[in-house]
């Protein structure tokens, strides 16, 4: 096992509420996606490799985008996430045209990674900090039974031009998590952040750490969560909608005793898009990173 962790990128969502391929949309001053500076946070704290998942149709657009400028700076690894992945035939569903979420996409990575890793989303910005504390976990405290999430304040990940869905954490008196729950239609009114969906108004605390799905893991976790997913195929044959997510599997662990999880403290700054009208607040953001000295004028060069 190298002693330098991998960071794993979900890059095959769909992108369905953007109206575009977000994961390839440049947002940075010379055209950056938000995952170069995922990627570029990583090389700097220490992570030796990168893994993309991607659909098959967007490989090539992805190669083409990240290749020239990782090159000699980090290694590369590619992985398909498609509907057929770890799916016996006999369980296969032709009709469905949804992945399968976010928890499959880490399996897909089973065979690529060996060593300690961290999990992100491609479109979310995280922060130099997340990284550096994330990479010094996984590279000396990680154990089978013991994994870690970076919190973030569901202060500071909302939107302003709608509503969001997020992780909302429970911890206990050592400050790790002990559950998540999928919370939606979340945003700020007036002075209180409140979620209305499932039917009840609900206040969220505005200290309160939420799940950005940015994880760290042990590399046995590959073995526990093929055996959910292998419990979970069969069991949602008949739904052509449903997901297997990654706080499943964390809930599940946490559950059975198997593994505990840190909330690190690492998530100061996040931003996102969700929608359309994000873009121009993430291009100022970014604008406003590289005037601070953040990050050089110039990602790759």
């Amino acid at each position: 096992m190298t002693n330098k962790p991998t960071l794993l990128v979900l890059a095959a969502g769909m992108g369905s509420r953007y109206g575009g391929n977000k994961q390839i949309d440049g947002f940075g001053p010379n055209g950056e996606t938000i995952l170069e500076y995922s990627i570029f946070d990583a090389i700097r704290a220490g992570f030796g490799k990168v893994v993309f998942i991607v659909r098959q149709e967007i490989l090539e657009v992805a190669k083409e985008k990240f290749l020239p400028k990782l090159q000699g700076k980090i290694e590369v690894d590619w992985v398909i996430q498609s509907l057929d992945s770890f799916v016996p035939a006999e369980l296969k569903q032709p009709d469905r045209v949804k992945p399968f979420g976010t928890a499959h996409a880490v399996l897909c990575a089973k065979n690529a990674i060996k060593e300690p890793f961290a999990v992100i989303n491609a479109d979310d910005f995280y922060g130099k900090e997340a990284f550096e504390v994330l990479g010094k976990f996984l590279s000396t405290e990680v154990r089978p039974d013991l994994h870690a999430m970076v919190g973030y304040s569901i202060q500071n990940v909302l939107s302003e031009n709608g509503t969001v869905s997020r992780g909302v954490c429970e911890t206990n008196e050592k400050g790790q998590l002990i559950g998540m729950t999928e919370r939606t239609s979340i945003a700020r009114e007036g002075d209180k952040i409140l979620s209305r969906g499932e039917g009840e108004v609900l206040e969220i605390a505005e200290n309160t750490p939420v799940s950005m799905n940015f994880w760290g893991f042990h590399p046995e976790v590959f073995g526990d969560i093929e055996a959910m997913w292998n419990e979970f195929l069969p069991a949602n044959r008949e739904n052509l909608k449903s997901e297997f997510y990654i706080p499943t599997v964390a809930n599940n662990l946490i559950k059975a005793g198997k593994a505990a999880f840190e909330i690190l403290p690492g998530g100061k700054t996040w931003f996102g898009v969700t929608y359309t009208e994000d873009r121009p607040v993430v291009i100022e953001a970014l604008q406003k990173l590289h005037k601070e000295g953040e990050y050089p004028a110039n990602l790759w060069s």
